[in-house]
């Protein structure tokens, strides 16, 4: 289905860049809002499993994988507030389209510290309540699975959009 345009129009919203950084702000404010709840949830799991009696039981891989999906969730609270931070220590200094821009950055890296964590927990999981060899295949699948989300079909709507509007 090809797209019909008015090309008499501009393409777009049309906004001021000043505009166009707050609203592009405020999106990435909401993202960040879910992402954090997610990471929030992975993260009180993980400091709760330390604490469980079986703890003991793990062998060598399981603390290992523990110790780092413990790094990962710490390393996304900190990708995940960065941007807030920066907000404050830049606020009211014309600098808001950069800080778009570096919060994209960092939303877009977090992005794969928590697929990544979500993987790893979920790999944690099955080790430690089915066996080793369905956790390996499916932490395999689940990395394919954020790949295919996260990276192919983003790439897919884009070429998709662009084969429309030529």
């Amino acid at each position: 289905m090809k797209i019909e345009r008015d090309h008499h129009r501009p393409r777009g919203r049309n906004e001021t860049p000043e505009e166009r950084a707050d609203r592009n702000w405020e999106e990435l404010m909401q993202e960040l809002r879910v992402m954090q709840t997610g990471t929030q949830i992975l993260t009180g799991f993980l400091l709760a499993v330390a604490f469980q009696p079986r703890f003991a039981d793990l062998d060598g891989f399981q603390r290992t994988l523990y110790v780092v999906l413990v790094l990962l969730a710490a390393l996304a609270t900190v990708l995940a507030l960065t941007p807030v931070g920066l907000h404050r220590f830049l606020f009211a200094q014309r600098m808001k389209p950069e800080l778009v821009r570096m919060a994209d950055r960092i939303l877009k890296a977090n992005l794969g510290v928590i697929g990544l964590l979500t993987v790893g927990v979920t790999m944690l999981i099955l080790d430690v309540a089915v066996s080793r060899t369905a956790a390996v295949a499916v932490a395999v699948a689940g990395v394919l699975l954020v790949a295919a989300m996260w990276i192919v079909l983003p790439a897919v709507v884009r070429r998709k959009r662009r084969a429309e509007e030529d």
